[in-house]
Protein backbone atom coordinates (compact mmCIF):
# COMPACT_ATOMS: atom_id res chain seq x y z
CA UNK A 1 0.00 0.00 0.00
CA UNK A 2 1.13 3.52 -0.77
CA UNK A 3 1.97 5.93 2.00
CA UNK A 4 -0.54 8.89 2.40
CA UNK A 5 0.57 12.26 1.18
CA UNK A 6 0.41 13.70 4.68
CA UNK A 7 3.23 11.41 5.76
CA UNK A 8 5.54 12.36 2.91
CA UNK A 9 8.28 14.73 4.11
CA UNK A 10 8.92 18.14 2.58
CA UNK A 11 12.13 16.99 0.95
CA UNK A 12 10.21 14.40 -1.03
CA UNK A 13 7.91 17.06 -2.51
CA UNK A 14 10.85 18.72 -4.13
CA UNK A 15 11.53 15.55 -6.04
CA UNK A 16 8.24 15.97 -7.91
CA UNK A 17 9.90 18.45 -10.22
CA UNK A 18 12.55 15.88 -11.14
CA UNK A 19 12.16 13.64 -14.18
CA UNK A 20 9.80 10.65 -14.06
CA UNK A 21 12.47 7.89 -14.00
CA UNK A 22 14.01 9.26 -10.84
CA UNK A 23 10.55 9.58 -9.26
CA UNK A 24 9.93 5.94 -10.04
CA UNK A 25 13.19 4.97 -8.33
CA UNK A 26 12.25 6.92 -5.22
CA UNK A 27 8.83 5.29 -5.20
CA UNK A 28 10.33 1.84 -5.46
CA UNK A 29 12.79 2.61 -2.68
CA UNK A 30 9.99 3.77 -0.46
CA UNK A 31 8.01 0.60 -1.15
CA UNK A 32 11.09 -1.52 -0.40
CA UNK A 33 11.45 -0.06 3.09
CA UNK A 34 7.76 -0.62 3.78
CA UNK A 35 7.94 -4.26 2.74
CA UNK A 36 11.16 -4.74 4.70
CA UNK A 37 9.55 -3.49 7.90
CA UNK A 38 6.48 -5.65 7.42
CA UNK A 39 8.64 -8.75 6.74
CA UNK A 40 10.78 -8.27 9.83
CA UNK A 41 7.68 -7.70 11.95
CA UNK A 42 5.62 -10.58 10.65
CA UNK A 43 8.51 -12.96 9.88
CA UNK A 44 7.21 -13.77 6.45
CA UNK A 45 8.01 -17.22 4.99
CA UNK A 46 10.95 -17.63 2.70
CA UNK A 47 8.88 -18.23 -0.41
CA UNK A 48 8.89 -14.90 -2.25
CA UNK A 49 5.44 -13.76 -3.55
CA UNK A 50 4.88 -13.04 -7.20
CA UNK A 51 4.48 -9.27 -6.54
CA UNK A 52 7.92 -9.17 -4.84
CA UNK A 53 9.52 -11.01 -7.78
CA UNK A 54 7.81 -8.66 -10.23
CA UNK A 55 9.10 -5.62 -8.32
CA UNK A 56 12.65 -6.96 -8.38
CA UNK A 57 12.49 -7.55 -12.13
CA UNK A 58 11.21 -4.02 -12.64
CA UNK A 59 14.05 -2.60 -10.54
CA UNK A 60 16.61 -4.45 -12.61
CA UNK A 61 15.07 -3.20 -15.86
CA UNK A 62 15.13 0.41 -14.60
CA UNK A 63 18.77 0.04 -13.55
CA UNK A 64 19.67 -1.10 -17.05
CA UNK A 65 17.82 1.82 -18.74
CA UNK A 66 19.18 4.39 -16.31
CA UNK A 67 22.55 4.58 -18.01
CA UNK A 68 21.09 5.63 -21.35
CA UNK A 69 19.13 8.48 -19.80
CA UNK A 70 21.80 10.15 -17.71
CA UNK A 71 25.02 9.23 -19.48
CA UNK A 72 28.21 7.64 -18.29
CA UNK A 73 29.13 10.56 -16.07
CA UNK A 74 26.96 9.33 -13.19
CA UNK A 75 29.26 6.86 -11.35
CA UNK A 76 26.55 6.13 -8.76
CA UNK A 77 24.45 4.38 -11.45
CA UNK A 78 27.43 2.62 -13.08
CA UNK A 79 26.21 -0.15 -15.37
CA UNK A 80 29.02 -2.61 -14.55
CA UNK A 81 28.11 -2.59 -10.86
CA UNK A 82 24.50 -3.43 -11.65
CA UNK A 83 25.38 -6.13 -14.15
CA UNK A 84 27.55 -7.91 -11.56
CA UNK A 85 24.51 -8.27 -9.24
CA UNK A 86 21.82 -10.81 -9.83
CA UNK A 87 19.10 -8.74 -8.14
CA UNK A 88 18.68 -5.03 -7.60
CA UNK A 89 18.76 -4.02 -3.95
CA UNK A 90 19.88 -1.15 -1.82
CA UNK A 91 20.67 -3.21 1.31
CA UNK A 92 21.66 -6.89 0.97
CA UNK A 93 22.91 -7.55 4.50
CA UNK A 94 19.47 -8.51 5.85
CA UNK A 95 18.68 -10.70 2.88
CA UNK A 96 22.04 -12.48 2.98
CA UNK A 97 21.62 -13.11 6.72
CA UNK A 98 18.15 -14.52 6.12
CA UNK A 99 19.35 -16.81 3.35
CA UNK A 100 22.18 -18.15 5.52
CA UNK A 101 19.73 -18.79 8.33
CA UNK A 102 17.39 -20.55 5.93
CA UNK A 103 20.26 -22.72 4.67
CA UNK A 104 21.21 -23.72 8.21
CA UNK A 105 17.65 -24.70 9.01
CA UNK A 106 17.45 -26.72 5.84
CA UNK A 107 20.66 -28.57 6.64
CA UNK A 108 19.47 -29.18 10.19
CA UNK A 109 16.22 -30.56 8.85
CA UNK A 110 18.07 -33.00 6.58
CA UNK A 111 20.28 -34.33 9.37
CA UNK A 112 17.34 -34.98 11.65
CA UNK A 113 16.98 -38.68 12.63
CA UNK A 114 14.08 -40.60 11.15
CA UNK A 115 11.50 -41.97 13.55
CA UNK A 116 10.81 -45.66 13.28
CA UNK A 117 7.29 -47.03 12.84
CA UNK A 118 6.96 -48.04 16.47
CA UNK A 119 7.48 -44.37 17.49
CA UNK A 120 9.74 -45.45 20.32
CA UNK A 121 13.22 -45.16 18.84
CA UNK A 122 14.63 -41.93 17.58
CA UNK A 123 18.08 -43.24 16.69
CA UNK A 124 19.34 -46.25 14.81
CA UNK A 125 19.38 -49.36 16.97
CA UNK A 126 22.81 -50.42 18.21
CA UNK A 127 24.09 -53.63 16.72
CA UNK A 128 23.90 -56.29 19.40
CA UNK A 129 26.75 -58.82 19.62
CA UNK A 130 25.65 -62.42 19.34
CA UNK A 131 25.75 -64.32 22.63
CA UNK A 132 26.29 -67.53 20.67
CA UNK A 133 29.54 -66.14 19.32
CA UNK A 134 30.75 -65.34 22.84
CA UNK A 135 29.79 -68.82 23.99
CA UNK A 136 31.66 -70.35 21.04
CA UNK A 137 34.80 -68.38 21.84
CA UNK A 138 34.57 -69.42 25.49
CA UNK A 139 34.14 -73.06 24.49
CA UNK A 140 37.17 -72.88 22.19
CA UNK A 141 39.26 -71.38 25.01
CA UNK A 142 38.16 -74.14 27.41
CA UNK A 143 39.01 -76.86 24.87
CA UNK A 144 42.40 -75.26 24.21
CA UNK A 145 43.31 -75.22 27.89
CA UNK A 146 42.06 -78.79 28.34
CA UNK A 147 44.24 -79.99 25.46
CA UNK A 148 47.19 -78.07 26.86
CA UNK A 149 46.59 -79.58 30.29
CA UNK A 150 46.29 -83.07 28.79
CA UNK A 151 49.60 -82.64 26.96
CA UNK A 152 51.27 -81.52 30.16
CA UNK A 153 49.76 -84.47 32.03
CA UNK A 154 51.04 -86.85 29.38
CA UNK A 155 54.51 -85.42 29.70
CA UNK A 156 54.24 -85.78 33.47
CA UNK A 157 53.09 -89.38 33.04
CA UNK A 158 56.08 -90.25 30.87
CA UNK A 159 58.37 -88.51 33.32
CA UNK A 160 56.79 -90.49 36.14
CA UNK A 161 57.74 -93.76 34.47
CA UNK A 162 61.21 -92.43 33.49
CA UNK A 163 61.36 -94.34 30.20
CA UNK A 164 64.45 -92.43 29.11
CA UNK A 165 66.33 -93.81 32.08
CA UNK A 166 65.01 -97.28 31.28
CA UNK A 167 66.28 -97.01 27.70
CA UNK A 168 69.77 -95.97 28.84
CA UNK A 169 69.92 -98.88 31.29
CA UNK A 170 68.85 -101.42 28.69
CA UNK A 171 71.33 -100.14 26.10
CA UNK A 172 74.08 -100.42 28.72
CA UNK A 173 73.24 -103.90 30.02
CA UNK A 174 71.67 -105.66 27.02
CA UNK A 175 74.22 -106.62 24.35
CA UNK A 176 73.59 -107.22 20.66
CA UNK A 177 69.86 -106.38 20.77
CA UNK A 178 69.75 -102.73 19.70
CA UNK A 179 66.65 -103.20 17.51
CA UNK A 180 64.77 -105.05 20.25
CA UNK A 181 65.57 -102.45 22.94
CA UNK A 182 64.54 -99.52 20.75
CA UNK A 183 61.30 -101.26 19.75
CA UNK A 184 60.36 -102.07 23.38
CA UNK A 185 60.92 -98.50 24.55
CA UNK A 186 58.99 -97.15 21.58
CA UNK A 187 55.95 -99.32 22.35
CA UNK A 188 56.06 -98.37 26.04
CA UNK A 189 56.23 -94.64 25.27
CA UNK A 190 53.32 -94.81 22.84
CA UNK A 191 51.19 -96.76 25.30
CA UNK A 192 51.97 -94.79 28.45
CA UNK A 193 51.52 -91.44 26.70
CA UNK A 194 47.75 -91.66 27.19
CA UNK A 195 45.35 -92.96 29.84
CA UNK A 196 42.66 -94.18 27.42
CA UNK A 197 43.30 -97.42 25.51
CA UNK A 198 41.22 -99.72 23.35
CA UNK A 199 43.28 -102.79 24.21
CA UNK A 200 46.11 -103.77 26.60
CA UNK A 201 49.72 -103.64 25.46
CA UNK A 202 51.06 -107.13 24.72
CA UNK A 203 54.75 -107.48 23.82
CA UNK A 204 56.15 -110.86 22.88
CA UNK A 205 59.92 -111.36 23.19
CA UNK A 206 60.91 -114.34 21.05
CA UNK A 207 64.30 -115.81 20.23
CA UNK A 208 66.76 -118.61 21.00
CA UNK A 209 68.01 -119.23 24.49
CA UNK A 210 70.66 -117.04 26.11
CA UNK A 211 70.12 -113.93 23.91
CA UNK A 212 68.87 -111.64 26.71
CA UNK A 213 65.06 -112.05 26.76
CA UNK A 214 64.80 -112.94 30.44
CA UNK A 215 67.39 -110.31 31.29
CA UNK A 216 65.21 -107.66 29.60
CA UNK A 217 62.23 -108.91 31.61
CA UNK A 218 64.24 -108.63 34.81
CA UNK A 219 65.33 -105.05 33.92
CA UNK A 220 61.71 -104.06 33.19
CA UNK A 221 60.50 -105.48 36.49
CA UNK A 222 63.28 -103.75 38.42
CA UNK A 223 62.64 -100.40 36.75
CA UNK A 224 58.84 -100.39 37.18
CA UNK A 225 59.17 -101.47 40.79
CA UNK A 226 61.36 -98.43 41.39
CA UNK A 227 58.94 -95.96 39.78
CA UNK A 228 55.79 -97.67 41.12
CA UNK A 229 54.89 -99.86 44.05
CA UNK A 230 55.94 -103.49 44.07
CA UNK A 231 52.26 -104.45 44.16
CA UNK A 232 51.81 -103.42 40.50
CA UNK A 233 54.54 -105.63 38.99
CA UNK A 234 54.11 -109.40 38.63
CA UNK A 235 56.82 -111.79 37.43
CA UNK A 236 55.24 -115.12 36.61
CA UNK A 237 57.55 -118.07 35.92
CA UNK A 238 55.67 -121.11 34.67
CA UNK A 239 58.13 -123.65 36.10
CA UNK A 240 57.88 -121.99 39.51
CA UNK A 241 54.21 -120.96 39.79
CA UNK A 242 52.78 -123.88 37.89
CA UNK A 243 55.22 -126.81 38.18
CA UNK A 244 54.64 -130.24 36.79
CA UNK A 245 52.03 -132.23 38.67
CA UNK A 246 49.78 -129.26 39.42
CA UNK A 247 46.38 -129.34 37.74
CA UNK A 248 46.09 -126.79 34.88
CA UNK A 249 42.74 -125.60 36.23
CA UNK A 250 44.37 -124.71 39.56
CA UNK A 251 47.06 -122.72 37.77
CA UNK A 252 44.40 -121.02 35.68
CA UNK A 253 42.43 -119.91 38.76
CA UNK A 254 45.56 -118.72 40.50
CA UNK A 255 46.78 -116.69 37.50
CA UNK A 256 43.34 -115.15 36.90
CA UNK A 257 43.08 -114.10 40.54
CA UNK A 258 46.57 -112.54 40.53
CA UNK A 259 45.85 -110.51 37.37
CA UNK A 260 42.36 -109.41 38.48
CA UNK A 261 43.48 -108.28 41.93
CA UNK A 262 46.44 -106.33 40.59
CA UNK A 263 44.37 -104.65 37.87
CA UNK A 264 41.74 -103.59 40.42
CA UNK A 265 44.32 -102.06 42.77
CA UNK A 266 46.07 -100.31 39.86
CA UNK A 267 42.80 -98.77 38.72
CA UNK A 268 42.23 -97.29 42.18
CA UNK A 269 45.78 -95.92 42.31
CA UNK A 270 45.59 -94.73 38.66
CA UNK A 271 48.63 -96.74 37.65
CA UNK A 272 49.40 -99.20 34.87
CA UNK A 273 50.26 -102.73 36.08
CA UNK A 274 53.06 -104.73 34.46
CA UNK A 275 52.83 -108.53 34.01
CA UNK A 276 56.00 -110.37 32.96
CA UNK A 277 55.23 -113.95 31.94
CA UNK A 278 58.38 -115.99 31.38
CA UNK A 279 58.66 -119.49 29.83
CA UNK A 280 55.36 -119.07 28.02
CA UNK A 281 56.23 -122.01 25.73
CA UNK A 282 55.69 -124.26 28.79
CA UNK A 283 52.17 -122.99 29.49
CA UNK A 284 49.27 -125.38 29.07
CA UNK A 285 46.47 -124.55 26.60
CA UNK A 286 44.24 -123.71 29.57
CA UNK A 287 46.60 -120.97 30.73
CA UNK A 288 46.98 -119.67 27.17
CA UNK A 289 43.19 -119.48 26.84
CA UNK A 290 43.03 -117.54 30.13
CA UNK A 291 45.62 -115.04 28.93
CA UNK A 292 43.86 -114.58 25.60
CA UNK A 293 40.70 -113.49 27.43
CA UNK A 294 42.68 -110.74 29.19
CA UNK A 295 44.09 -109.57 25.87
CA UNK A 296 40.69 -109.00 24.25
CA UNK A 297 39.68 -105.38 23.46
CA UNK A 298 36.04 -105.66 24.61
CA UNK A 299 36.70 -105.38 28.36
CA UNK A 300 36.25 -102.85 31.09
CA UNK A 301 38.68 -99.96 31.24
CA UNK A 302 40.83 -101.30 34.07
CA UNK A 303 41.69 -104.46 32.10
CA UNK A 304 42.58 -102.38 29.05
CA UNK A 305 45.15 -100.38 31.04
CA UNK A 306 47.72 -103.13 31.51
CA UNK A 307 51.06 -104.21 30.02
CA UNK A 308 51.90 -107.87 29.35
CA UNK A 309 55.42 -109.05 28.50
CA UNK A 310 55.50 -112.60 27.06
CA UNK A 311 58.92 -114.28 27.02
CA UNK A 312 59.40 -117.53 25.14
CA UNK A 313 61.79 -119.50 22.92
CA UNK A 314 59.08 -120.10 20.32
CA UNK A 315 60.42 -119.12 16.90
CA UNK A 316 64.03 -119.32 18.08
CA UNK A 317 64.91 -121.92 15.43
CA UNK A 318 63.52 -119.75 12.64
CA UNK A 319 65.41 -116.70 13.94
CA UNK A 320 68.69 -118.67 14.15
CA UNK A 321 68.28 -119.95 10.61
CA UNK A 322 67.46 -116.47 9.31
CA UNK A 323 70.53 -114.87 10.96
CA UNK A 324 72.93 -117.57 9.73
CA UNK A 325 71.62 -117.41 6.18
CA UNK A 326 71.94 -113.61 6.05
CA UNK A 327 75.39 -113.72 7.76
CA UNK A 328 74.74 -110.58 9.80
CA UNK A 329 72.46 -109.70 12.66
CA UNK A 330 72.71 -106.07 11.55
CA UNK A 331 70.09 -106.89 8.95
CA UNK A 332 67.46 -106.42 11.68
CA UNK A 333 68.37 -102.74 11.88
CA UNK A 334 67.01 -102.38 8.37
CA UNK A 335 63.26 -102.13 7.89
CA UNK A 336 63.23 -104.70 5.11
CA UNK A 337 65.09 -107.33 7.18
CA UNK A 338 62.84 -106.81 10.25
CA UNK A 339 59.67 -107.16 8.17
CA UNK A 340 60.98 -110.31 6.52
CA UNK A 341 61.86 -111.90 9.87
CA UNK A 342 58.47 -111.03 11.38
CA UNK A 343 56.70 -112.58 8.41
CA UNK A 344 58.54 -115.83 9.22
CA UNK A 345 57.85 -115.82 13.00
CA UNK A 346 54.18 -114.78 13.05
CA UNK A 347 52.78 -117.93 11.38
CA UNK A 348 54.75 -120.12 13.79
CA UNK A 349 53.36 -118.29 16.84
CA UNK A 350 49.80 -118.27 15.46
CA UNK A 351 49.94 -122.05 15.04
CA UNK A 352 50.80 -122.42 18.75
CA UNK A 353 47.89 -120.22 19.95
CA UNK A 354 45.80 -117.34 18.52
CA UNK A 355 46.70 -115.00 21.42
CA UNK A 356 49.89 -113.97 19.56
CA UNK A 357 47.77 -112.32 16.88
CA UNK A 358 47.10 -109.45 19.30
CA UNK A 359 50.75 -109.17 20.40
CA UNK A 360 53.62 -107.00 19.15
CA UNK A 361 56.35 -109.50 18.33
CA UNK A 362 59.98 -108.47 18.93
CA UNK A 363 62.62 -110.97 17.74
CA UNK A 364 65.92 -111.41 19.62
CA UNK A 365 68.81 -112.45 17.38
CA UNK A 366 71.95 -114.50 18.02
CA UNK A 367 74.82 -112.91 19.92
CA UNK A 368 78.26 -112.55 18.39
CA UNK A 369 81.49 -113.50 20.15
CA UNK A 370 82.18 -109.83 21.06
CA UNK A 371 78.80 -109.67 22.79
CA UNK A 372 79.62 -112.79 24.80
CA UNK A 373 82.88 -111.21 26.01
CA UNK A 374 80.86 -108.16 27.17
CA UNK A 375 78.59 -110.52 29.08
CA UNK A 376 81.63 -111.95 30.87
CA UNK A 377 82.83 -108.47 31.81
CA UNK A 378 79.41 -107.40 33.10
CA UNK A 379 79.02 -110.58 35.14
CA UNK A 380 82.47 -110.20 36.71
CA UNK A 381 81.68 -106.59 37.59
CA UNK A 382 78.51 -107.68 39.37
CA UNK A 383 80.36 -110.41 41.28
CA UNK A 384 83.08 -107.96 42.32
CA UNK A 385 85.84 -109.79 40.43
CA UNK A 386 88.79 -108.20 38.70
CA UNK A 387 88.13 -108.25 34.91
CA UNK A 388 91.12 -110.09 33.39
CA UNK A 389 90.80 -109.60 29.62
CA UNK A 390 93.04 -112.54 28.73
CA UNK A 391 91.20 -114.89 31.04
CA UNK A 392 87.84 -113.77 29.65
CA UNK A 393 88.98 -114.37 26.06
CA UNK A 394 90.11 -117.88 27.02
CA UNK A 395 86.68 -118.59 28.53
CA UNK A 396 84.95 -117.20 25.45
CA UNK A 397 86.99 -119.45 23.15
CA UNK A 398 85.71 -122.52 25.03
CA UNK A 399 82.08 -121.83 24.04
CA UNK A 400 80.25 -123.23 21.02
CA UNK A 401 79.60 -120.97 18.02
CA UNK A 402 77.88 -120.92 14.66
CA UNK A 403 80.54 -119.90 12.14
CA UNK A 404 79.42 -118.20 8.95
CA UNK A 405 81.84 -116.16 6.90
CA UNK A 406 83.85 -114.00 9.30
CA UNK A 407 81.12 -114.03 11.95
CA UNK A 408 80.82 -116.24 15.03
CA UNK A 409 77.45 -116.53 16.79
CA UNK A 410 77.17 -118.15 20.22
CA UNK A 411 74.90 -121.20 20.34
CA UNK A 412 73.93 -120.64 24.00
CA UNK A 413 74.52 -116.91 24.23
CA UNK A 414 75.31 -115.29 27.55
CA UNK A 415 73.68 -118.10 29.52
CA UNK A 416 76.57 -120.44 28.73
CA UNK A 417 79.02 -117.62 29.51
CA UNK A 418 77.62 -117.23 33.03
CA UNK A 419 77.84 -120.97 33.64
CA UNK A 420 81.44 -121.05 32.44
CA UNK A 421 82.34 -118.13 34.70
CA UNK A 422 80.85 -119.85 37.74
Amino acid sequence: EEVPDSEIPAVSRKIASISSPLRAIVRLRRRYFVQKKSRLHLELPWEKPAEFVHTRLLQRQLSQNRTGLYGPSMSFFDQSSFESSQYFTFDTSVEQHAMKKHRRKKNRRKSRMVLYPDKTKKYLPTEEKSKAKRALLLLMAIIFFQILNAIENLDDNLQKYDLDGLEKTMHREVFGQKFAVERIVELLKDYLATHMHNKPLVISLNGPTGVGKSHVGWLLAKHFRSVMDNDFVLQYFVMHHCPNGVAPLTCEIDLSKKISDMVTRAEIEEKTPLFILDEVELMSPVLLDTLSRFFEPNQTNEFLNAIYILISNIGGGEITKFVIQNESAELLNQHRGAEELLSIIQPVLSDVHPLWKSADIIPFVLLEKAHVINCFLEQMRREGLYPDQKHIENLANQLSYYTTGDKQYSKMGCKQAKVSLL
